[in-house]
């Protein structure tokens, strides 16, 4: 019987352009919030939604970088497959190019970037319990202009869906999760592409609703992160430390170093006349030699900080930071080497992609 089985669809097309220059060597989706990939943690939800049958949407650009990292999905209990979105033609077009791997399943489609407060599952339950033809998440923004915008009417149910409209009537903005029944295939075969080329999937949502199926909505309590931006990429690392991670310290840490509060420090790791005040998490193979490392800060596998003072930062694998004397919201790229030459009491802010070296 067709939609027995649910299935998982993670659009991981899109360039990162507003991640830039990262995301010119990384997949935006492979960027790391608390030393772990941004797409692992949307496979865990997915998981543990009870849902094994994931497909991944990927360009031709960073689509091998994806492959390379979750593989055929067996470490999450999952059977993964991939499918080569060829240029970016909207969330519509992703479905479409889906549908194949899709069939006649109902099913979950998730932003390979977006993270949210306690997972989908309870959004998954709504979904099995009420079956509508769609399920689509709502958060309150400041600027629904930027977004994908639905109003609601007197019964709480989906009246209206725009994408970016000039003169929002809404503040309520499509969060990039949504579920669906096979009906949104033929919505998605009526519409056309918008100004921006694209298939949107705002007109496929709004194409049901005059089509007369149900359209409902779910308005969760807690946090919503896109993490397209530096900040947002922060902010989601500050969330993820400060919920999620527990003091685990299985690295070496010598006696003129202190290490406070909720800190991981991994195996391999040696720290050194230090001091780590967590929440912090350092990745295996570093070494921290007289330096301070402050809170909310991911350290990635085999960095080196000496005499730097660090906080409120990612610093990606491999990374060589020399006599910085305060580095703060920043996110520094894999293999790259900060070192300052001189001293001076100014506080450094960078973005600063792969394979760089920056002298100060």
């Amino acid at each position: 019987m067709a939609g027995l089985v649910m299935k998982a669809l993670i659009l991981c097309g899109g360039k990162g352009t507003r991640l830039r220059p990262l995301t010119h060597t990384t997949a935006k989706h492979l960027l790391p919030v608390a030393n772990k990939p941004i797409l692992f943690y949307i496979l865990e939800h997915i998981r543990a939604a009870d849902i094994t049958h994931i497909g991944i949407v990927i360009s031709t650009e960073t689509g091998n970088q994806i492959k390379e990292a979750v593989g055929d999905g067996s470490k999450w209990g999952a059977q993964v497959s991939y499918i080569t979105q060829l240029e970016p033609l909207g969330l519509a077009h992703a479905v479409k190019e889906a549908q194949g791997f899709l069939s006649d399943s109902r099913f979950l489609m998730l932003l390979g970037d977006n993270l949210i407060e306690g997972g989908v599952t309870e959004f998954v339950g709504q979904f099995n319990t009420y079956a509508p033809e769609a399920l689509i998440l709502l958060k309150e923004v400041l600027d629904p202009e930027a977004f994908g915008i639905a109003e609601l009417n007197e019964k709480g149910k989906v009246s209206h869906v725009v994408e970016k409209p000039k003169e929002p009537k809404s503040n309520l903005a499509l969060a990039g999760i949504y579920l669906f029944t096979p009906e949104i295939h033929k919505a998605i075969a009526q519409i056309k592409p918008s100004w921006r080329g694209e298939l949107e999937i705002t007109d496929a949502i709004q194409k049901l609703i005059e089509m007369g199926k149900q359209v409902s909505s779910h308005i969760p309590k807690g946090w919503w992160i896109d993490t397209g931006t530096k900040d947002d990429l922060l902010k989601a690392n500050r969330v993820m430390l400060d919920n999620f991670l527990k003091r685990d310290i299985t690295g070496s840490v010598d006696s003129q170093s202190q290490v406070m509060g909720r800190v991981e420090i991994r195996q391999g790791t040696e720290v050194a006349a230090s001091t780590i005040q967590g929440p912090v998490s350092i990745a295996e193979d570093c070494r921290i030699k007289n330096s301070f490392v402050g809170p909310f800060t991911s350290i990635g596998v085999g960095a080196l900080i000496e005499d730097t003072s660090v906080e409120h930062s990612i610093i990606l694998a491999n990374c060589r930071l020399r006599k910085i004397e305060h580095l703060a919201d920043s996110v520094i790229g894999k293999n790259t080497e900060v070192l300052k030459r001189e001293h001076n009491s100014r506080v450094i802010n960078l973005v600063i992609g792969d394979d760089a070296r920056i002298r100060l």
